[in-house]
């Protein structure tokens, strides 16, 4: 044999037998069901139709599994229908509608094309969700672009430093080069990709947070505005977005791309990076600042915060601490620029900042022509309510909107709509729908107020929003809105309500939203029977979503029907396996029903989830002492006792079961 035939059976041999190793092991994993479906959509027929929804396990090539974040449950038609206008709106979970999709800005912008342009049809697929960002999103959109969009609505930004991939983010590396972050995505696309990253997460015995724990699981990982993983994340972000723009007009779409408005006014920084040549000069003028602030002496107070900021331009709480003196001086001006400086160096960036703001507009610029529109969110939004630059007028804390910003935002968009898809149009009936008449058609009545807003509370109490100095005042406020709410509620208003979701169930059937708030009305109002038949409907249009099995399995369980609750709360489980709360409830559930094997499995599964809840220790150790095993119930209650040291509940159950001491 030739030297350079030796040399090409060599070369042969170190590629093309590897490959063909490769390839047969992916065939072998496929064969044996091993690893997950890597796509957005899935196939699905429903009620004889159709249909491509949500895929769970979608977020799997994202976050480690423990703190995957899955996407919020939708349904589209497989094949779009004749003369229907198809909408995709993309982001994060504000653009998703947290912290109730049912009433956010996507539904209020369906609510109001519908009622201004009632013979087109409209199909508006929200394909945002929760601690996503640019990374997951493109993705998102090469799927979407194959699937008829008539337009795109972008309004992304504000989890680029947390979210995967990103300079301050907990789920993996920070701020890594863009084709790293592309080769890694497309090779777990591959079951033995999926195969390699599975055994390197059990080798490097991930640091990850065991659970879900929301904002604060960032708390330690600050990225101060000089960091050179924040550089990275801005130019990461730039060009996937250009990615996900060119993707969308390329489809053939129209593309709606948003600047991005954040809580400026009313949302204080998470955390000021300290960094000042002369920090007791820094410390003096801060401290003088504060004081004089304190005693209402603002123009010197501002004064004081300026020299501070001149030591250390980069500490974002002096700069926000100079913006609301100065406003209350009468200065606006130079105030909007400090609260915008305040949320550019905040080492907690959870805002989308002036960098990002800039990328958006460079980004449209380099897509000038008619079939995009760029829509400066922040100025719409301060336009509609006569607030700038914009607070807790129109958000709950740092960018998830109240009710009124969800509308504000919605009839931008729907305005943009109508800028762009002019032609595609029905001839316009009425002006855009108010607010209160935007509001009714999506079923939105005090009740479910009530229900947002309590859930917002609880949120506020948990870190770091805790932590901001105005916190106290807004949990306040808002509970004194709650109590309002409650003290509304008569038989007056109550019927007033029932008619409210008639007339909405009346004119869309088919929405699921709408017999989910109907269903959550039924129930915190006494009707059992009722809430367990709205949610039975969800299932059927929805048969692929978690949230009604589970619902209808606590509804089951509050009618003692722990069958039937039991069976509900496994569908909801097998669709969504990683639901400690399923897990949670079939426990309670086989627990009433003196299930005791079967509930200590479900107890110690949802603890394999969330080993630092003490109440499900305390569950555990219930069931281990009806099934006689003392110590074991002993230690889990010693367990809950570390994790929370003034747990009532644990303290009488281990008094209760723990042998005496015997005496000397």
């Amino acid at each position: 044999m030739s030297s350079r035939r030796r040399w090409l059976f060599r070369l042969a041999a170190m590629t093309l037998v590897p490959l063909l190793l490769l390839v047969g092991l992916e065939l072998v994993l496929r064969l044996a069901g091993y690893g997950y479906n890597p796509n957005f959509f899935l196939p699905l027929r429903i009620g004889g139709e159709d249909y491509l929804v949500q895929n769970e396990d979608f977020s799997r090539r994202f976050f480690p599994g423990d703190v995957s974040r899955q996407p919020s449950a939708l349904r589209m038609k497989a094949h779009k229908p004749a003369g229907t206008l198809r909408i995709f709106v993309f982001g994060e979970s504000a653009a998703m509608g947290d912290p109730e999709p049912s009433f956010g800005p996507s539904r209020h912008l369906e609510a109001l094309l519908r009622l201004r342009h009632p013979q087109s049809q409209f199909e508006i697929i929200n394909v945002a969700y929760t601690a996503i960002n640019s990374h997951v999103i493109l993705p998102i959109a090469r799927e979407c672009a194959e699937h008829d969009g008539d337009l795109w609505i972008i309004y992304m930004g504000n989890n680029e430093m947390v979210g995967p991939f990103g300079a301050a983010t907990v789920f993996g590396a920070q701020s890594p080069p863009r084709g790293y972050v592309r080769l890694s995505l497309a090779l777990q696309r591959t079951r033995v990709g999926q195969l390699g990253r599975s055994l390197a997460a059990r080798l490097q015995k991930s640091s990850a947070a065991p659970s879900w724990q929301g904002m604060q699981m960032f708390l330690n990982n600050q990225a101060p505005p000089d960091s050179p993983k924040r550089a990275a994340a801005y130019q990461n972000f730039a060009g996937n977005l250009d990615d996900i723009v060119a993707t969308g007009l390329d489809s053939g779409a129209r593309v709606v791309l948003n600047t991005m408005a954040v809580n400026l006014r009313d949302s204080p920084p998470f955390a000021a990076h300290a960094n000042s040549a002369d920090q007791a000069s820094f410390d003096t003028a801060f401290k003088q600042g504060f004081r004089a602030m304190t005693n209402g002496a603002m123009a010197a107070a501002a004064e004081s915060f300026k020299q501070a900021t001149q030591l250390d331009p980069g500490h974002a709480t002096a700069h926000y601490h100079r913006a609301v003196c100065l406003e209350k001086s009468g200065d606006r001006t130079t105030a909007l620029k400090e609260f915008q400086l305040a949320c550019d160096t905040d080492a907690l960036p959870f805002r989308a900042d002036s960098r990002i703001n800039e990328a958006i507009r460079a980004t449209a610029g380099r897509h000038v022509g008619d079939a995009l529109q760029l829509l400066d969110a922040p100025e719409a939004i301060a336009r509609s309510s006569g607030v700038a630059p914009c607070g807790d007028e129109t958000f709950y804390e740092h960018v998830h909107f109240n009710f009124d910003g969800s509308y504000r935002l919605g009839l931008a968009w729907a305005q943009a709509v109508e800028r762009s898809l002019t032609n595609a149009l029905s001839k316009p009936t009425a002006d855009w729908a108010t607010q209160d008449a935007s509001e009714r058609a999506l079923a939105l009545t005090d009740w479910n107020r009530k229900l947002v807003i309590a859930s917002v509370v609880q949120r506020l109490q948990q870190p770091p929003l805790n932590s901001q100095p105005n916190n106290p005042a807004r949990v306040a406020r808002l509970q004194q809105r709650e109590q309002r709410l409650l003290a509304g509620m008569n038989r007056e208003t109550l019927a007033q309500a029932r008619e409210i979701y008639a007339a909405a169930l009346k004119a869309q059937p088919e929405d699921h939203f709408l017999h989910e708030v109907h269903g959550n009305f039924l129930q915190v109002t006494g009707d059992l029977p009722g809430a367990t038949r709205e949610w039975q409907r969800t299932t059927e249009l929805m048969p692929h979503d978690f949230l009604p099995w589970f619902q209808l399995g606590v509804l089951h369980a509050r009618q003692n029907q722990h069958a039937a609750a039991q069976d509900n709360f496994r569908a909801a489980l097998s669709r969504r396996p990683g639901l400690v709360e399923g897990w949670m409830e079939l426990a309670r559930s086989l627990t009433a029903s003196s299930q005791w094997s079967a509930a200590l499995d479900a107890f110690q599964h949802a603890l394999r989830l969330r080993p630092q809840d003490p109440m499900l220790w305390v569950g555990e150790a219930k069931v281990l002492t009806e099934l006689e095993r003392r110590p074991e119930a002993i230690a889990a209650l010693s367990k809950a006792l570390t994790l929370d040291p003034n747990n009532a509940v644990a303290a009488e159950h281990l008094r209760r079961i723990q042998p005496a001491r015997q005496q000397p």
